[in-house]
């Protein structure tokens, strides 16, 4: 995980601030008691909130306030300053609320006000009578929990093709493999989240056709569930070696199952090879290798992620794997596997009583395939989500939409991203009119540093380096004819998140 935030620090609220210390643009961060605390003018009032991030816990007095807004530096979770309602993923649960007092030009803050009655927001109008979500991942959760949050009363299914309920997939290759975050953490919501919001959810289960027309899906079982209004978000499927033959020790990461099964053979293992330089990949290696397996990396490219990084970060991931034992065969690709041990195309061979493949996902498509939509390297979506056929959306791994920046039409295979596209979605099933324009995010952990990427550069002609990255402050914008596309940083949390902010207003990095 992304640890957890120092012990309040700041002014104690609790004996009063000079009004005149409370930023009209920004926010200032103190405490009550143990709890952290910060506090806005929102509106010509003065409101107080916790002070750190309902997703992993990160200080929001570090962050950065737009409009009524603050957002997270650790993840780039949003929350409205005036309710605390966290309006944009990876945070899902509200921050909690301080009674404020001001007495003249000082304000006392003493204790916690009484929970805000949700719903928070309201779409108004016409909702649709059954709502129906395929997938359970980062995207399908997302639209559910925010489709009830926003008021909708009607009937809400969702079909999921996996054996536990909806769950941090991040964390799969992180803390959770590392053996650093116990179970009870990974669930996004537990049991009685379905039973008290009326989610019809169901596990171990699959779409076997979709009739767009005559809105019905056909479960696997042979059943049909109708619908007044549909989510596609079937996420995406990892990809395995097809030659040669990978043997019955090898294993993918995708879903809570695949993770548990990779725990179970590691505890009996020594050594692993993980195939694929990917993110997930080498969070792989950097969790099986804490866990005291011998690690070898391999493949194909020079430098680890280059392709997305550029060489210099890439290779300074790969300094941080290396002084922790792990070992890389770049420019090498697997031509067999036989008996324990991975044979390499230099006629080299590696010992491995486990073998993870990296080498990347596909998106899952071909229902939507079949059922005539529109489909070329994904679901073509709108800005509002809708796909080519009406009453039907997709979001998450799934959606090919059009990049607001540059109108051209992208896929992105990133956690924060299905999320809010499940949040838009599900706003704009209910008669919303919300256009998805959210910067692209995502994080990657390796041995304690994180780099957060902002944007999306599919192709890019040049990297500019700000600072320094061994000294892990640093910036890189990757840039294509002179225009910057997409920032990664290291140790600049605060300029992440001011180039998110300024690309979704229009501006420049």
């Amino acid at each position: 995980m992304g640890g957890q935030a120092d012990t309040p620090t700041g002014p104690d609220f609790t004996q009063g601030v000079p009004l005149a210390d409370i930023p009209a643009e920004g926010v200032l961060a103190g405490h009550v008691g143990e709890d952290g605390v910060i506090l806005a003018r929102v509106g010509g009032e003065i409101t107080a909130l916790s002070s750190r991030c309902t997703h992993y816990g990160g200080p929001l007095g570090e962050g950065l306030r737009v409009g009524d807004t603050v957002r997270c530096p650790w993840h780039h979770a949003c929350f409205s300053l005036k309710t605390g309602e966290a309006l944009g993923a990876p945070a899902i649960d509200p921050l909690d609320r301080f009674k404020v007092e001001t007495r003249g030009d000082r304000v006392f803050v003493r204790r916690k006000d009484k929970p805000a009655d949700q719903p928070f927001r309201t779409v108004k109008g016409k909702h649709p009578k059954r709502m129906v979500i395929v997938g359970g991942g980062a995207a399908g959760f997302a639209a559910a929990e925010m489709a009830r949050r926003l008021g909708y009363k009607g009937e809400l299914t969702m079909i999921s093709a996996d054996a536990d309920a909806p769950y941090d997939r991040p964390n799969l290759s992180k803390d959770y493999l590392a053996g650093s975050a116990p179970e009870e953490w990974m669930p996004l919501r537990g049991e009685d989240f379905y039973r008290r919001n009326h989610i019809d959810l169901r596990l171990n289960t699959r779409v076997a056709s979709l009739d767009a027309a005559g809105r019905r899906v056909t479960l696997d079982n042979g059943k049909s569930i109708l619908f007044d209004a549909l989510l596609l978000a079937t996420g995406a499927e990892p990809i395995m070696l097809q030659a040669p033959q990978p043997t019955p020790n090898s294993f993918t990461l995708r879903s809570f199952a695949d993770c548990r099964a990779l725990i179970d053979k590691a505890k009996g293992s020594k050594k692993a090879v993980v195939v694929g330089a990917s993110f997930i990949g080498l969070e792989v290696a950097g969790a099986l290798r804490a866990r005291g397996l011998e690690v070898d990396v391999v493949a194909p490219e020079a430098v680890p992620m280059q392709k997305a990084l550029g060489p210099e970060l890439g290779g300074f991931v790969k300094s941080l794997h290396e002084a922790k034992g792990v070992r890389f065969h770049l420019g090498r690709s697997v031509s067999g596997f036989h008996d324990g041990r991975v044979t390499l195309d230099d006629n080299s061979a590696l010992d491995a009583d486990m073998v993870i493949m990296g080498i990347g996902v596909r998106p899952r498509v071909e229902l939507a395939r079949a059922a005539g939509l529109t489909v070329d390297g994904g679901v073509y979506v709108d800005d509002r989500l809708r796909t080519s056929a009406a009453g039907i959306w997709a979001a998450g791994d799934i959606a090919a939409f059009p990049d607001a920046r540059t109108g051209e039409r992208i896929r992105i295979e990133h956690w924060v991203v299905a999320e809010r596209q499940g949040q838009v979605a599900a706003a704009n099933m209910l008669g919303a009119d919300v256009r998805y324009d959210a910067t692209p995010f995502f994080w990657s952990a390796h041995w304690g540093e994180e780099i957060r990427y902002s944007g999306h550069a599919s192709a890019w002609d040049k990297a500019e380096i700000d600072g320094s990255i061994e000294g892990r402050d640093a910036e890189v914008r990757y840039l294509k004819d002179g225009q910057v596309q997409a920032i990664a940083t290291l140790g600049r949390d605060r300029r992440n998140l001011e180039c998110a902010a300024k690309w979704e207003n229009g501006g420049g990095c």
